[in-house]
């Protein structure tokens, strides 16, 4: 796999797998890191695609900051803040966030 998508929880995975169709490595966080969490998490990624997909709230924001210091090529995706979580947005509009960043979708999740 050579795509790898960042999310805080595991409800947020088991959303985006219902959605893709291709296979992607799907890393959670389970919320902040520390220092030595975020450097096994660099090493993990190395030389992969990866994207950030957190909640549009404050410890996602915290978190997506982390994650850009220490991930500097990685690709943020952003949900409305009107959703909030990721694990809580409507299946067709977290399908067209990911269609937008060139991922391979279930078709049955664009409505």
């Amino acid at each position: 796999m050579d795509k790898v998508i960042i999310v805080e929880g595991k409800s947020d995975k088991d959303k985006l797998i219902s959605i893709l169709s291709e296979p992607v490595e799907i890393i959670c966080t389970n919320g902040t890191m520390g220092i030595t969490k975020l450097e096994e998490l660099a090493n993990t990624v190395e030389d992969k695609d990866v994207y950030i997909l957190v909640d549009a709230d404050e410890a996602g924001t915290k978190l997506r900051r982390q994650l850009g210091r220490e991930l500097p090529n990685a690709e943020h995706l952003y949900i409305h803040k009107m959703y909030r979580e990721v694990a809580k947005t409507p299946l067709m509009y977290l399908a067209k966030v990911l269609l937008g960043a060139h991922f391979t979708i279930n078709k049955n999740c664009l409505g």
